[in-house]
């Protein structure tokens, strides 16, 4: 006769079933519908950030939840009333300076309801949302990128095309363009721990600036003079992503798309600020975007607040862009 390995449900102690819901992160919760009184175990005051001090209520406990959200789970609690199996909601809820996500789970219909009471259980879900939201993030820039890769190839070629004498002077030209674009996003990409200072400010400018040079046809449209400072290893993939992006729009909209364009990228230091100025001058005439501006926009302003604890300013001058990175020195060389 085979032995039963399964487990009972004698096997099933309080004890048993509370180590396992605390230590899955689960928290169980009730809800008497008529009088709006809220129950939880310890995993659920924990998880809220509440006390059992005072009488708790759904109303009480939306409290917490994020603006944003609470209208919706408010409507959705209520619709669960109706819903016939099971149901799942998530949201955000504020604990201080934190927002964590909570699943609430459970089962719908007050078909069958006992003493008026709906059932169910909250998951923080934090750490996935936050995996989600930094995929998306993720997935956004990496399309971002590649259609000013796109753009970018195009706008070497005319710049190429410009001060080429032939065909083969031409293909070499643009290949070592190519090839010094390849060089640059060697620093748009996350290095390794423990490889100290990336590389010095000037030379983050220069590398990612090179192949947009246009020398033959004009000596040098762009010049770099900053303060020669270090530039950590955390640091340097977000300022190489604002230098590139500034690149890529100026090749596309303003002083580096047309031969007699120049750039110039100058800094100081005062106290705990690094201050750039990139001056584009004798480019096509610039206008102030309509609205907040594209992804582009929205990728300089993140990454230098995120990144580099600056601030970012646009000039847009009849005469040309200025733009204006204020970064905190201590974060450049973290």
């Amino acid at each position: 006769m085979t032995k039963d390995h399964s487990l009972q449900h004698s096997d099933w102690s309080s004890d048993v079933l509370r180590e396992a819901l605390e230590a899955a992160g689960v928290a169980l919760w009730s809800w008497q519908v008529d009088s709006d009184d809220f129950l939880m175990d310890r995993q659920g005051y924990t998880l809220w950030g509440v006390t059992k001090a005072e009488p708790l209520s759904f109303e009480l406990l939306s409290e917490k939840i994020h603006p944003a959200d609470r209208d919706r789970v408010r409507a959705a609690f209520a619709a669960t009333r109706a819903v016939v199996g099971s149901y799942e909601i998530d949201f955000r809820i504020i604990l201080g300076p934190d927002v964590r996500w909570i699943s609430a789970r459970g089962r719908g219909s007050d078909v069958g309801i006992k003493d008026r009471k709906m059932t169910g259980i909250f998951l923080d879900v934090t750490g996935r949302k936050n995996a989600e939201e930094s995929h998306e993030l993720l997935a956004g820039e990496m399309s971002h990128r590649v259609k000013n890769l796109l753009a970018i190839a195009a706008g070497l070629t005319k710049i190429t095309s410009r001060s080429s004498a032939s065909l083969e002077d031409m293909t070499e030209q643009l290949t070592n363009r190519l090839t010094a674009l390849g060089r640059a996003h060697d620093l748009v990409r996350p290095l390794p721990q423990g490889h100290g200072n990336a590389a010095l400010l000037g030379d983050i400018f220069t590398v990612l600036l090179a192949p947009y040079d246009d020398e033959g046809a004009f000596a040098g449209q762009i010049r770099v003079a900053v303060p020669r400072l270090g530039v950590g290893e955390n640091a340097a993939t977000g300022l190489a992503l604002i230098v590139h992006e500034l690149a890529t729009n100026a090749m596309k909209y303003g002083s580096l798309s047309v031969p007699e364009g120049t750039l110039d990228v100058s800094g100081t230091i005062s106290g705990d600020v690094v201050e750039v100025q990139w001056t584009e001058r004798s480019g096509p005439e610039v206008q102030k975007p309509d609205g907040l501006g594209g992804y582009g926009s929205k990728l300089l302003h993140r990454t230098l607040a995120g990144h580099l604890g600056g601030t970012l300013e646009h000039d847009w001058s009849k005469d040309g862009l200025i733009v204006t990175l204020k970064i905190n020195s201590p974060r450049l060389a973290s």
